[in-house]
């Protein structure tokens, strides 16, 4: 029953493998640009402005910041339960855009 079950895992992978590595990145922003997509929000927060501007608009994100440090703001929006939606995400980004 294990044999079958790691087979089955296995099978799984190897159909999985293909298709995320034909994904192409991101494009990279600029050094030192912030964006939603790239930037991990740990380091969105230790811009004084930046941090400004995602309080301001998301409050409530405060209290999340050490379980989603790691993360960037894209990656954040599906869990967020509509907080963060695309409109919110490309106003940030143009919040962001501003500050160069």
């Amino acid at each position: 029953m294990k044999y079958l079950a790691i087979v089955a895992a296995l099978a799984v992978a190897s159909m999985a493998a293909p298709a995320l590595a034909q994904t192409a990145p991101a494009a990279a922003p600029a050094a030192g640009a912030l964006s939603v997509e790239t930037t991990p929000i740990g380091d969105i927060i230790k811009n004084e402005k930046a941090k400004a501007a995602l309080e301001k608009m998301l409050p409530e994100i405060t209290q999340f910041y050490d379980q989603i440090a790691t993360m960037t703001l894209s990656q954040v929006a599906p869990m967020s339960q509509g907080a963060i939606d695309d409109a919110k995400l490309k106003s940030l980004q143009a919040e962001f855009d501003a500050m160069k």
